[in-house]
């Protein structure tokens, strides 16, 4: 749930900040108050702060060895939502990394 919550949030922000537009030096201030209007920034923030929630209940049961590098899955899930929604292209340095993260998290979580 953590996971999921994080990733959602990571998604919101995303197309929240679509919305914000780009962001410079002339605009700054403008762009940090405007945050407050833009419904997607809101629930994205909010399914951040319910992410951190649940990992906070999770590690109350799982060592953190374990919970923190299960975590890095949100990048996977991020990459994913990134080229599927958002068209963002993936180079091969990226799949190569998402490769790396995938076989890690397996490796720490893997009992004997």
């Amino acid at each position: 749930m953590s996971i999921l919550a994080s990733v959602a949030g990571q998604w919101l922000l995303k197309a929240g900040a679509l919305k914000l537009g780009r962001v410079d030096a002339s605009n700054f201030v403008s762009h940090v108050f405007g945050m407050i209007t833009i419904p997607e920034l809101l629930a994205g923030l909010t399914c951040y702060a319910l992410g951190a929630i649940v990992y906070i209940l999770v590690l109350t049961r799982v060592k953190l060895s374990v919970a923190g590098p299960g975590v890095a899955l949100v990048y996977v899930f991020s990459l994913l939502i990134g080229y599927f929604v958002f068209r963002e292209s993936i180079p091969l340095s990226r799949l190569v990394g998402l490769g790396l993260i995938i076989c890690g998290v397996i490796l720490v979580i893997w009992k004997s």
